[in-house]
């Protein structure tokens, strides 16, 4: 009888040396990696903490769970992996009664992998049905988006998600061609609606990547989970977090900025009524980058920024 044998794809974490300075990582430590993908930060930190540490490895995408809970199956009871959205963090950590933990880490965004999976939907560099869900079989498509939306609420989703100034113009295009269903069709729509020049990004990247975030709901659901992490962490425990977007690292400044102050009434406010205590401590002041050679190794990380904060106690200290 011949075995199946599991091919793993190729995968090549980003800032990992900084994300294990970042969060501190020592040997005997709890750690929950929020976003498992093909498991390189999760295999990392593992590596630091053994014998006596534990690790919990979240991730909604479930092909791409199922891939590394089998990569992972050597390091036993030192790993727990839920299929899950990051969105039920706190729900995921009682249940399997992890916490306090030392460290949260979230590293947004798509990987490499799923990128390049010509079955998904997430890239027009391959022809596919238009799904871009990460969890198949829950929420809409990005085809039942661009096919049954309005062109008012197609454009919106694009112009916010994507940052592209030629919303309008697609949406309108899009309203008068549907119904499109693949990957091909909706990138040459876009490439006929606003061109295409050699050597400049392609017209589609800003587009589909507004899909995918509408799709996951990727925003709302990092709002919902960064509200949990305080919680959830102990004492000088470190919460890290690599954005690829420049709403999302919007929404992981703004968060880490107000919970890193005592008060946060508004401006005009003579007193302060709202009685909030700081909790977090921004550790990284400036945005951390890759450098030089990581991007010469690994184009795709050009676009990561990490931030890191501390717990403090509950007195604010």
């Amino acid at each position: 009888m011949t075995s199946t044998v599991v091919s793993i794809p190729n995968h090549i974490p980003v800032l990992v040396k900084e994300v294990i300075e970042g969060l501190q990582v020592h040997v005997d430590g709890s750690y929950i990696d929020c976003t498992l993908g093909l498991g390189g930060h999760t295999e990392a930190i593992l590596k630091h903490i053994l014998p006596g540490g534990k690790l919990l490895g979240i991730d909604a995408d479930t092909e791409t769970f199922n891939i590394t809970r089998k990569k992972l199956s050597n390091y036993g009871n030192a790993v727990t992996l839920i299929n899950d959205n990051f969105n039920n963090l706190e729900d995921i950590c009682l249940k399997n009664n992890f916490y306090p933990v030392d460290g949260i880490l979230f590293d947004l965004g798509v990987s490499s992998w799923q990128l390049d999976s010509a079955k998904r939907g997430f890239s027009f560099q391959n022809e596919a049905l238009l799904d871009m869900r990460f969890t198949p079989g829950k929420g809409p498509t990005a085809a039942e988006i661009i096919n049954e939306y309005s062109e008012q609420e197609i454009a919106h989703i694009i112009k916010h998600y994507g940052e592209e100034r030629h919303s309008r113009q697609i949406a309108s295009l899009i309203i008068k061609n549907r119904p499109l269903n693949t990957t091909s069709e909706l990138a040459r729509l876009i490439r006929d609606a606003i061109g295409y020049r050699q050597g400049r990004i392609n017209p589609a990247t800003k587009t589909f990547m507004a899909l995918r975030i509408a799709v996951n709901q990727e925003l709302e659901n990092l709002k919902i989970a960064l509200e949990q992490v305080v919680s959830l962490l102990r004492v000088k425990g470190r919460l890290v977090v690599i954005s690829y977007h420049s709403l999302e690292d919007r929404i992981v400044k703004q968060f880490m900025k107000r919970e890193s102050r005592d008060c946060i009434c508004p401006p005009e406010a003579i007193e302060c009524r709202c009685g909030h205590i700081a909790s977090l401590k921004i550790i990284s002041k400036k945005v951390i980058k890759p450098s030089s050679s990581e991007i010469g190794n690994n184009p795709r990380s050009r676009s990561g920024k990490m931030r890191i904060a501390e717990r403090l106690s509950q007195e604010g200290k």
